[in-house]
This record gives C-alpha cells, structure tokens and sequence, in this order.
C-alpha cells in the first residue's frame, strides 16, 4: 500500500468516526434538551392571549404556529416571507435528502424531485436574506451574537456545497449512496474521494454537533413553550386573601 492510500484510509477512518460522533451528539443532546423542556416545571398560567380554550384548541393554534409563523406575520411581513421560505425551502431539501439514506426510495420522494430540486436552488435566497437582515439593520445587529451569524453562515455554505456537489463538480450517486447507506447500516464505505462532498459531508455533521446546543432547537422547544401549548382558562381555585376577612373586636 503506497502513501497516498494510507493517507485516504486514514482520512476516511476519521470521516466515518465524524459521522457517528455527529449523530450521537446529534440525537443524544437532542434528546436531552427536549427531556429538560419538559421536566421544567410551569406553575403559572402565562399564555398568550386570546388563547385556545380547550386542549384541542391549543394543539390547532401550535399547528398553525408551526406552520404558518402567525404572529412573525404580524409584527414583520418581510422577514415572515423570508423566514417561511428559509423553513418551506429546508424541509424540502430534507426530504429530498432522504433518498440517500433509504432503499427502496419512497414514493412521495421520487415524485417530488422536481419541486425539492426548485427548492435547493430558492434556499441560498432567504438564506443571505437573512443574514443581510442582521447586518444591515441596527436593531437586530444589537440583539444579534456571534452563534446567530455562524449558524447562518454554515447553512449558506452547506447549501453552496451541496448545489456545487449537485450541479457542477457532480459526485457519483452510486459511491454517494453506498457510503450513506453504509453508515445507517452500521456497515461503513469509504466516503466518495470527491472534494467537494467531503467538505459537505463535514460542514453537514458540524451542524449536527452544533444543532443541540444553538437556537436551532427552537424546532422542538416551540412544542414545550407554555405561552403556545396552555389553555387559557382558570384551572386553579380562585385566591381568596385572608387578610381581606377582618376581625372586628369590640
């Protein structure tokens, strides 16, 4: 074995052992945060009015929340459509991504190939979008920190990356699917030796590590946050103040 296959198998011994470091951090601090949403405990009614007023109510008014960014579109229409088109765009790419990972490919991903094709191509758009956004606007600048621009930037370039992949330093889709379906499998390949992939393959698994502890988990928080879920209505007796029955002595 000369040099040059060494230094290959060492390299992808470190990009497979990335990969599964990633998903466990990735899953395990995912799963930690979610177990501390929920073991923080609520005594207060503190939802945010007008409220549902019943349980089935709550969880139509989260849906809508999740959706559809209600109340963004109340206080700011031009970051309501480039945050929905940030998120609508993302999902897309996720499901698409999908097919990497399963075999056989489902249905609904093959069929929809076209339109999450569309939607990699509209993803850099409110990607910089916002970006641009905590740049050039004072007030978002003062409440903006230094994790809030890395994370957008390591979308842009993962989106970047992966259009280049796609589109013009084209990876082989057999080798592609051969290393992902390996790792799911538990059954590791060397990665494609294709530059560009393996820059995309990291920047993705550094996102995973990175995903836990940024304000990237407000995708689940939102599910635990008592001002969306609660019911507005008393659950409680009504407080009676002792002091106010005063005793009269004559």
């Amino acid at each position: 074995m000369n040099d040059a296959a060494m230094v290959w198998n060492v390299i992808a011994a470190l990009i497979i052992g990335l990969a599964y470091l990633s998903a466990i951090i990735f899953v395990g601090g995912l799963l930690l945060r979610l177990w501390l949403y929920l073991k923080t405990p609520v005594p207060l009614k503190i939802v945010q009015t007008p409220g549902a007023k019943s349980a089935p109510g709550a969880m139509a008014r989260l849906t809508g929340d999740v959706f559809l960014f209600p109340n963004l579109f109340q206080a700011d229409k031009a970051l309501w459509l480039g945050a929905w088109i940030f998120h609508v765009c993302l999902l897309f790419i996720l499901i698409r991504h999908t097919r990497y990972f399963l075999y056989p490919v489902p249905q609904l991903v093959i069929d929809g190939q076209t339109l999450f094709v569309y939607a990699g191509f509209l993803f850099p758009v409110p990607a910089l979008y916002l970006l641009w956004r905590r740049l050039a606007m004072s007030r978002v600048m003062y409440i903006s920190g230094l994790p809030d621009y890395l994370t957008l930037i390591l979308l842009i370039a993962i989106a970047s990356t992966g259009m280049l992949v796609h589109y013009y330093a084209r990876a082989y889709l057999v080798d592609v699917k051969a290393f992902t379906l390996g790792l799911v499998t538990l059954s590791p390949v060397a990665p494609p030796q294709h530059p560009i992939f393996l820059v995309h393959f990291v920047l993705v698994c550094a996102l995973m590590i990175w995903f836990p502890t940024s304000k990237l988990m407000h995708a689940g928080g939102i599910f635990f946050s008592p001002t969306r879920y609660q019911v507005d209505q008393v659950l409680y007796p009504r407080y009676v103040n002792p002091w106010n029955d005063e005793v009269h002595v004559d």
